[in-house]
C-alpha cells in the first residue's frame, strides 16, 4: 500500500513539472509572436509624454510683444474627436491619439519658429520642423484672437500636414497689442523709418524695401535669418541738403572751383562779367549768365553785343 502510495506521488510530481514546462514555453512563444517593433520610445504609451517626442530641434528664442512672453512655459489643450491637440506657445504643437491601440499617434505638429508678419502686425506664430510628413515635415500657424480667458480654441488641417491653430486669449484684445513698430527698440525704428524714406522718395523698390524690412525683423529676432542683408543705396545719403559741416564745407569748395572755371572761360572769349550784376541791377539776368545756367535759346559767344 505504501509503494503505490509512493509511486502515485511521483507520478503527480512529474506531471506537474511537465505542465509548468509547457505553460512557460507556450506564455514565451506567445510574446514571442506578438512582440511589436522597438520605435526607441516615440509610440510607446507606457513611457512619460517627455520621452516619447523626439523633437528634431530646439525651439527658437521668446520674441514678439513682451505682455505674450507670460505664455511662454504653459500649455493649452483642446480635445476633437479622437484626438488631443496640445499648444505650449514659444515651445510646441503637439497632438496625441485617445486610443488603445498599441502603436496610437502622438507626435509634434510643430516647433516655435518664427513669427508671420504683415502690415506692421504678427498676424500668426509658425511653428515648423514637426514629424515627417511624407517627403515634408509638419507644421502649424497659429493665429491670436480675443477673448475673455486664454485658450485653444480650435485646429483644422487646411492641407495636408499643414495645420491652423486658433489661440483665445485677453492678451490680445488692445487694438496696439500686435504692432510690431512698438516692440522695436530705437536703432531698429530709426532704420525701418529710412527705409520708408526711401521707399517715398523712389530710391528702393517695393522689393528692396521688403527686404530692408525682413533685417529689421530678422535684427529683433522676430524672423529666422535669410541672409538678406539689404542696403539702402549710397544716393539716398548724398541728398541735396548737407548732412554735416564737412560735407557743407566740401560743396562751397566745389562751387567756388566751378565759378573760377566759368570766369576764365568769358575771360578767354572777351565776355566782360559782373560778379555783382544780379544784386545792383535788382535781379536783372545779362543773356551770358542765363546761357550758362542752362538757360533755352541760341548765344553767340563771338558776338560782342
Amino acid at each position: 500500500m505504501y509503494c503505490l502510495f509512493s509511486v502515485i506521488c511521483h507520478l503527480l510530481l512529474v506531471f506537474t513539472v511537465c505542465m509548468s514546462l509547457l505553460v512557460t514555453h507556450g506564455i514565451a512563444g506567445k510574446m514571442k509572436i506578438v512582440e511589436a517593433p522597438n520605435t526607441f520610445g516615440v509610440n510607446n504609451n507606457f513611457l512619460a509624454q517627455g520621452s516619447r517626442l523626439q523633437a528634431k530641434v530646439l525651439p527658437s528664442p521668446v520674441s514678439g510683444p513682451v505682455h505674450l512672453s507670460h505664455l511662454a512655459g504653459r500649455c493649452f489643450s483642446l480635445t476633437e474627436s479622437v484626438y488631443r491637440y496640445e499648444f505650449c506657445p514659444f515651445h510646441n504643437v503637439t497632438q496625441h491619439e485617445q486610443s488603445f491601440r498599441w502603436n496610437a499617434y502622438s507626435g509634434i505638429l510643430g516647433i516655435w519658429h518664427e513669427w508671420e508678419i504683415a502690415n506692421n502686425t504678427f498676424t500668426g506664430m509658425w511653428m515648423r520642423d514637426g514629424d515627417t510628413c511624407g517627403t515634408r515635415n509638419r507644421e502649424a500657424k497659429v493665429i491670436f484672437t480675443c477673448s475673455a480667458q486664454s485658450k485653444l480654441a480650435q485646429v483644422s488641417e487646411p492641407s495636408t500636414c499643414v495645420y491652423s491653430l486658433t489661440f483665445e486669449t485677453p492678451l490680445v484684445c488692445h487694438p496696439h497689442s500686435l504692432l510690431v513698430y512698438p516692440t522695436l527698440n530705437e536703432k531698429l525704428q530709426k532704420d525701418w523709418d529710412e527705409a520708408e524714406q526711401a521707399r517715398y522718395e523712389g530710391l528702393i523698390t517695393e522689393q528692396g524695401y521688403d527686404n530692408l524690412l525682413r533685417d529689421v525683423f530678422e535684427d529683433a529676432g522676430f524672423l529666422k535669418s535669410q541672409n538678406v542683408n539689404a542696403k539702402l543705396p549710397q544716393v539716398a545719403a548724398e541728398t541735396e541738403t548737407h548732412n554735416s559741416l564737412q560735407k557743407c564745407n566740401e560743396d562751397f569748395q566745389k562751387q567756388q572751383e566751378e565759378i573760377q572755371r566759368l570766369r576764365a572761360l568769358l575771360t578767354h572769349h572777351n565776355i566782360p562779367f559782373d560778379t555783382k550784376s544780379d544784386e545792383t541791377q535788382g535781379g536783372r539776368t545779362t543773356t551770358a549768365a542765363r546761357h550758362l545756367r542752362g538757360d533755352v535759346g541760341l548765344f553767340d559767344l563771338t558776338d560782342p553785343h
